[in-house]
């Protein structure tokens, strides 16, 4: 049995931080391998990520926030909110 039958994320939304590059694409790539639509956060352009993402068949809104100022929060719950419906998760990943 291969790891990711015991780690199913079907249906569940995904907040990723940092996920423009490096180590949080690769996090929204393996929680979209695991089933998890991606809700992508960066100050960087995120064409990469939502393509990735897209290929392993799951849903990817990407939003340009700047998680230095905290009155973008609000934001990035509501764009989540108004793609999926939902949060499941939040994998902060921003530095």
């Amino acid at each position: 049995m291969a790891i990711l039958d015991q780690f199913k994320l079907d249906g569940k939304v995904a907040i990723v931080t940092g996920a423009g590059r490096g180590l949080g694409q690769g996090i929204a790539f393996g929680l979209a391998e695991a089933g998890s639509d991606i809700a992508g956060v960066d100050v960087v352009e995120q064409s990469e990520t939502k393509s990735g993402v897209e290929k392993r068949g799951r849903r990817c809104a990407t939003i340009q926030a700047d998680l230095s100022k905290s009155e973008c929060v609000p934001q990035i719950v509501d764009a989540t909110l108004a793609a999926f419906g939902h949060i499941n998760i939040l994998f902060n990943n921003a530095g």
